[in-house]
C-alpha cells in the first residue's frame, strides 16, 4: 500500500498528547516514540511523568553536558528530574501502576483492534525478541491508556485492524490512538475519528485502515 500522505510529525503528534493530558496528572511513558510526550508539556502545566525502573518526577531529555549516567529511564535513555522528584525500588513502582495510582500512560504500538485491544510487545515471529516490559501491568492498572503510533507499518500494513493478530498486552484497554494522520477515540468497541491531519479525507483514512471507523456528527 502506497501512502503519499505523510500527515503530521510526531512530535507533533506527541504535542496533541501532551495538551490533552490533564493539568495535575501522573503519567507513565512507554520506551521509543512516547519518550517524546515529555518534551512538549505546555508551559503552566504541571505533568509528573513516572517510570517503572523506580523515578516520580521526570523530567525531560537532558542537554548534553548535563547528563547524569546514573539517572535513566525505563528504556535506559538519560533523563533530568524535576525539582521534588522521588526515588523508590522497582518493586514500588510497580505496585504504583497495579494500584491504580497512575492517571495516563502512553504506549506504542503494533497493532490496535476496533475494540480497543492492544499487541505492543511482540509480532510472534519465531526469531523477533519478545519486549513486554511493563506494559501489560500497566495496561491492567492505569486508568487511561493513550497510544501512539504510525498509521502504516514500514510495509505499508494498516495497524489499526478489526482483530489484532499479533500477541495482545490487553484487551479492550485503549482510550486513545494518535497517529501521524488522525486521532481516534474507543468508545463502547468502536473508532470514532476526532481529528485527522491536513490533506486527510475521512474516506482516504479508512482507506488505510482495516478496522471500520465512525465519526461522531
Amino acid at each position: 500500500m502506497e501512502l503519499k500522505i505523510t500527515g503530521w510529525d510526531m512530535n507533533l503528534v506527541a504535542q496533541k498528547i501532551a495538551n490533552d493530558i490533564p493539568d495535575g496528572s501522573y503519567v507513565n511513558l512507554g520506551i521509543g516514540i512516547p519518550e517524546l510526550v515529555a518534551n512538549h508539556i505546555p508551559n503552566g502545566k504541571e505533568i509528573i511523568f513516572h517510570t517503572e525502573n523506580g523515578l516520580l518526577g521526570m523530567g525531560p531529555q537532558p542537554e548534553p553536558d548535563k547528563i547524569d549516567p546514573e539517572l535513566i529511564n525505563a528504556g535506559k535513555k538519560s533523563v533530568s528530574a524535576i525539582p521534588g522528584a522521588c526515588y523508590f525500588h522497582h518493586a514500588d513502582s510497580f505496585m504504583m501502576i497495579r494500584g491504580g495510582h497512575i492517571d495516563y500512560c502512553v504506549l506504542g504500538a503494533f497493532q490496535v483492534s476496533q475494540e480497543g485491544d492492544l499487541a505492543n510487545w511482540s509480532t510472534g515471529e519465531p526469531n523477533s525478541v519478545p519486549a513486554v516490559g511493563g506494559a501489560m501491568d500497566l495496561v491492567a492498572g492505569v486508568k487511561n491508556v493513550f497510544v501512539i503510533t504510525t498509521h502504516l507499518t514500514k510495509k505499508g500494513e494498516p495497524k489499526i485492524v478489526k482483530e489484532c493478530t499479533y500477541p495482545l498486552t490487553g484487551k479492550n484497554v485503549v482510550n486513545k490512538i494518535y497517529t501521524n494522520l488522525a486521532v481516534i477515540e474507543v468508545i463502547d468497541k468502536k473508532l470514532f475519528v476526532l481529528e485527522m491531519a491536513p490533506g486527510v479525507e475521512f474516506n482516504f483514512l479508512q482507506s488505510v485502515t482495516e478496522a471500520e471507523l465512525h465519526t461522531k456528527t
